[in-house]
């Protein structure tokens, strides 16, 4: 906790001043976690002072909230990319990432919990700097690192805008960004080194070195390839919902079975169906063969039978004896992109439509 308001106030985040009339001061809280290194050990302590956005007024002390964040399918395409023309990804960490961003508003916050001056009592913080927790927060950041990569030469991805590319010649730098987590290679090893010269002098980073976890992503760079896998994660989903034990199946959906809306069935908890439901949906990140069934259950979120979650729970037990199953990008010089389609005409027993 300590460590984190000397580094607010080395940031100069804030001026301590008396509050204003007419003036509302946020109230903020601490907030602690644990990061855990893939394999499940700890990695580092964390105490984050959060300001209580939710007290927050549009229009009064916040406007922009929205930030955009890096697509799945941009990062397996970045990935693969790295494979194909032979380079080696990197990811590096913004610490305090969003205690960079400047705003605009006029906004107090309370002294911290813990942490009062009681020969000023009744002073606040007046930020000069964004804060964790408030509505503006992620945009503040988010506009402070695009306007520095795009004054230094970077391009911002029209598809994807968290994608940066930097072209120099034949040579080019991609970087790809997820809030605080940064991502990116180059066909020439000596523009990384130039790129992670460039963050350091402007922020306050942590270097990580070659790229081996992103968004719950399990990547492993070697010579014959990349492995890309989710094994970590899909333990925790079988945890999180009670499928460790059991058999395994060796489908994730049986091949005799017609999903319908099943009217007359019986009615199963909505929210928990949800959850099943988007949690196997992130795992399609690097989990293809249960695509295709996770997408046919996702079409009865709205009021779910018990017919619909003996699927869902099919598929957890196929992934309970598949854990380690992932995505492999072969080094492989010959590239040639192909697309497939199918149809089951009129294989939809609610609507007759075609299912591709």
């Amino acid at each position: 906790m300590e460590k984190e308001l000397q580094a607010l106030e080395q940031n100069h985040t804030w001026d301590v001043v008396p509050l204003p009339k007419g003036k509302q001061a946020i109230s903020n809280k601490w907030v602690f976690k644990t990061k855990h290194n893939p394999d499940g050990t700890v990695e580092r302590y964390k105490a984050r002072l959060v300001a209580k956005g939710y007290h927050q007024v549009y229009g009064v002390d916040y406007l922009d909230s929205f930030s955009p964040v890096a697509k799945m399918d941009t990062v397996r395409v970045l990935i693969f990319c790295s494979r194909h023309e032979d380079f080696k990804l990197y990811q590096m960490d913004v610490k305090s990432a969003f205690l960079n961003g400047f705003i605009q508003e006029e906004v107090y916050v309370k002294q911290p919990p813990g942490f009062e001056n009681f020969s000023r009592p009744n002073d606040v913080y007046k930020l000069k700097k964004a804060l964790y927790g408030l509505k503006q927060a992620p945009r503040a950041w988010c506009d402070r690192l695009s306007s520095f990569l795009l004054q230094n030469g970077f391009t911002r991805g029209k598809v994807d805008t968290s994608l940066f590319v930097f072209e120099k010649g034949q040579d080019c730098l991609l970087v790809q960004i997820y809030v605080d987590d940064i991502i990116f290679g180059a066909t020439n090893e000596s523009l990384c080194k130039k790129f992670s010269k460039l963050m350091q002098g402007e922020f306050e980073m942590s270097m990580m070195g070659e790229l081996n976890y992103f968004l719950g992503l399990q990547i492993k760079q070697c010579q014959e390839g990349i492995y890309i896998s989710q094994s970590k994660y899909t333990k925790e989903l079988l945890k999180n919902f009670g499928i460790e034990e059991g058999r395994t199946v060796s489908t994730p959906m049986a091949t005799n079975v017609k999903i319908d809306e099943d009217e007359k069935g019986k009615s199963v908890d909505e929210s928990k169906y949800r959850g099943m439901i988007g949690s196997l949906l992130y795992l399609t990140a690097s989990r293809l063969d249960i695509l295709h069934v996770v997408c046919l259950c996702a079409r009865f979120q709205s009021n779910p039978k018990e017919s619909h979650m003996s699927v869902v729970k099919r598929i957890f037990r196929y992934l309970k004896g598949t854990i380690q199953y992932g995505l492999f990008y072969p080094k492989n010089e010959n590239f040639s992109l192909k697309g497939y389609s199918d149809s089951d005409y009129a294989g939809n027993i609610d609507d007759q439509k075609f299912n591709f």
